[in-house]
């Protein structure tokens, strides 16, 4: 059996309709809006609250957490909030639960003066740099993972995790699908590309994120029980699992945000289709850097990108037969058809109204 959920990050404009980041956006911003949303008693155990007790509802702040001398954090510089569904063993339900989340969160978020608005790299800083500069204790903290000593970058990508589970792999087989997720990520991440801005202007390309991103952080990330089942590499390809909800999760991690959640959906149909096909061979314990930032420039322009997401799409169509979840790629096919993603409309946008603020008004129909 299959389990699915999603975690998406949202970015704002706020009431003076600019880009609500870390630099002039607090922690109280983003959590008023927190507290005005409902908590599900429900959803216990199988969404973490972790230790900083920032996750206990659906909706989180996201952002980066200062500490002192102990992992109890001070203070969070926000870039946004997250949502996160529930688990799910088929994906309209996770995309309904995406949906009224994200309708919820809009409502509210709306009261303050702040608006949804689709970007995966921050159009207007190009570094994160921590003020005050990191403390001894933040600095030592840091060298406890690949991911901790790359905790900048996120704080300037904004993307999802497409989580998807099956029972009853052994875990050498789900590290195996991990390492296979990996493998085919360039051909994967261009079907959501929506990052063409960059430092204030248009970048010469479409997706800044995956250019910047991807091979830094991983593309796939898989969950295990036990300390001795971790593969060592940077970035990380295994995790131990902080709660038994999440050993033999593959979170896939390199897409762009989308604002349309269909897209989310076929990516997921796509994603269990890589899973069951057995044609595939390609593997890779970290990402490729160099090809993740051909397909960042270039997407389905470039023929060797093209060809390779035609065919991990009509691998994943073939393996999934006569599943129902099969219309769901639908969407993926017509933008093959187009070689467009949706940066090149974004772009498209950018040369009609000359303003990044403007074009992202005009994202997320809510």
């Amino acid at each position: 059996m299959f389990l699915f959920g999603i975690e998406h990050e949202v970015a704002f404009l706020n009431k003076e309709g600019k880009f609500a980041d870390f630099s002039h956006t607090k922690f109280a911003d983003f959590n008023q809006i927190i507290a005005k949303l409902p908590t599900y008693q429900s959803d216990y155990p199988q969404l973490r609250v972790g230790d900083a007790g920032i996750k206990q509802k659906r909706w989180y702040i996201e952002g980066f957490e200062r500490f002192v001398d102990s992992d109890k954090p001070i203070d969070c510089l926000p870039k946004g909030i997250e949502i996160r569904t529930t688990i799910h063993s088929n994906i309209e339900a996770v995309i309904n639960e995406l949906s009224e989340s994200f309708r919820s969160l809009c409502k509210v978020a709306a009261t303050f003066g702040f608006s949804p608005s689709l970007i995966s790299f921050n159009p207007y800083k190009t570094v994160f740099e921590p003020q005050p500069p990191l403390n001894d204790y933040e600095v030592r903290r840091r060298q406890a993972s690949p991911e901790k000593q790359t905790a900048h970058i996120p704080m300037l990508t904004y993307g999802p995790d497409l989580n998807i589970s099956v029972s009853n792999l052994s875990t050498e087989r789900v590290i195996d699908i991990g390492r296979k997720l990996t493998y085919y990520s360039p051909y994967i991440v261009p079907f959501s590309y929506s990052s063409p801005f960059y430092n204030g202007s248009l970048w010469d390309g479409l997706s800044v994120r995956t250019f910047i991103r991807t091979g830094k952080r991983p593309a796939a990330l898989v969950f295990v029980q036990k300390p001795e089942q971790l593969i060592d590499s940077i970035p990380s390809l295994t995790k131990i699992a902080r709660i038994p909800a999440e050993v033999g999760r593959i979170e896939f991690k390199a897409c762009d945000s989308c604002d349309d959640f269909s897209i989310y959906a076929a990516l997921l149909v796509l994603l269990k289709g890589l899973v069951l096909d057995k044609t595939l061979p390609g593997r890779a314990t970290i990402p490729d850097a160099a090809l993740h930032q051909l397909s960042a420039k270039e997407a389905f322009e470039n023929e060797d990108i093209f060809q390779n997401s035609t065919k991990v799409l009509q691998a994943a169509e073939v393996a999934l037969g006569d599943d129902p979840d099969v219309h769901y790629l639908t969407p993926l096919k017509v933008l093959l058809a187009k070689r467009k993603t949706r940066s090149h409309e974004l772009i498209q946008m950018f040369h009609h109204l000359s303003s990044i603020e403007e074009v992202i008004k005009q994202t997320y129909q809510v």
